[in-house]
């Protein structure tokens, strides 16, 4: 008596839930209505990397310190102040025309060769061109020519970095390897090993002279830092270069032009070589194929030190200065101690060792992405790939 009532409910039941099915359907319609968390902001990777420069103040307070210990209290004197001063812009500039380079996840080893280059011809403008017994304005012409011609070869120079790097596709540190050499030879098949050397007095200014009582150079180094800071910051070109370090395939699909760009940064970076190689020019009276050489691993090193990143996509002129006071005031502060030039450049190449460990050491405790790093540049057969499209 009591099935058919029992039947008749389940079966009741059971399309009540059946009818229920369809609602199913609107579950992505109402998950979509909860509210939404904030999206973090992205960080550009030219600001990422500020922890990396944070503790260079601290660093050259210790420095100042244990060496002003170490010396006795010569090395704040006025005499070794004022050789900081000059040994500062040539090395400087050479460092900025590496770190041009750098930001691109590039590098330019041809920096030292391109301003030898660059001085041996005006150093041979100077002396060949110039005539005995020359008036002051027919010496300064000479002069604002020589420097031009020297800036002229630079930029050629770099169109050739650049042009083998953007379009031809030939990895930097192989192109600028090979310039390197070529530019070397050129420059000892033109002086034949000897020293060009007798320039005008009004050149010499340029290296030697005193403004406001620094030296000239200093002033050539701080507008260059002031208006490559600013090119990098505030100009389309400077967020350029940020972009193909950080991420050039992206960039290309961006519409950007790449090997264009990369051109441009190559001649920037030769043209900044070519200013320090007037500034070693007016401040040793000579030039040869091997002036400077020394110092193409203490740019690498300052680069390294103020934070510039290997890999491209970050660097600023700020850590780039500071780095290069540390790195001048340890070379300074061991002279006065004593210790010869020969275990200085041990010592460069232990602060590099060190400076790149920490660095490796500190991107490895980061979480990397889920497809590898976010900041690894696409090759150039990818990026031509792309104009294509």
């Amino acid at each position: 008596m009591w099935g058919n009532p029992l039947k008749h409910l389940s079966r009741s039941f059971r399309h009540f839930f059946q009818s229920l099915k369809p609602i199913r359907h609107f579950r992505p319609f109402f998950r979509s209505l909860r509210p939404l968390r904030p999206l973090r902001p992205l960080r550009c990777r030219r600001q990422g990397g500020d922890s990396d420069t944070a503790l260079l103040p601290i660093l050259i307070v210790v420095v100042v310190l244990v060496m002003t210990i170490a010396t006795r209290g010569r090395f704040l004197g006025i005499t070794n102040i004022l050789n900081l001063a000059v040994q500062l812009p040539e090395l400087g500039l050479l460092s900025m025309a590496m770190m041009t380079a750098m930001i691109t996840a590039g590098i330019n080893l041809a920096i030292i060769s391109s301003a030898n280059l660059a001085a041996v011809v005006m150093a041979l403008i100077l002396t060949r061109l110039l005539p005995e017994g020359a008036s002051g304005a027919e010496t300064l012409g000479m002069v604002v020519l020589s420097i031009a011609a020297g800036l002229a070869l630079c930029v050629l120079l770099g169109f050739i970095n650049g042009f083998l790097v953007g379009y031809v596709e030939v990895p930097a540190v192989l192109t600028t390897l090979g310039t390197m050499i070529l530019y070397e030879g050129i420059t000892l098949a033109v002086t034949r090993g000897f020293v060009i050397s007798g320039l005008p007095r009004a050149f010499l200014t340029i290296g030697t002279g005193r403004l406001l009582g620094l030296p000239v150079p200093l002033f050539i180094l701080a507008v260059a830092a002031v208006l490559l800071s600013l090119l990098l910051r505030r100009r389309p070109f400077g967020n350029h270069l940020y972009f193909i370090g950080s991420n050039a395939a992206a960039t290309a699909y961006s519409g950007v032009n790449v090997p264009r760009e990369l051109v441009k940064a190559y001649i920037l970076s030769t043209v900044l070589a070519g200013i320090a190689g007037i500034v070693m020019l007016a401040r040793f009276n000579s030039a040869n194929a091997r002036q400077g050489s020394s110092l193409l691993l203490q740019t690498v090193l300052i680069c390294m030190l103020g934070g510039v990143d290997p890999d491209g996509g970050f660097g600023k002129v700020s850590g780039l200065l500071m780095a290069l006071v540390i790195l001048q005031m340890v070379t300074s502060g061991l002279s006065l101690l004593g210790i010869r030039s020969f275990a200085t450049v041990a010592v460069w190449g232990a602060l590099l060792i060190a400076a790149m460990a920490y660095r490796y050491w500190r991107s490895s405790r980061r979480s990397p992405p889920e497809n590898g790093r976010i900041g690894k540049s696409a090759g150039s057969s990818e990026i031509a790939k792309i104009g294509n499209d």
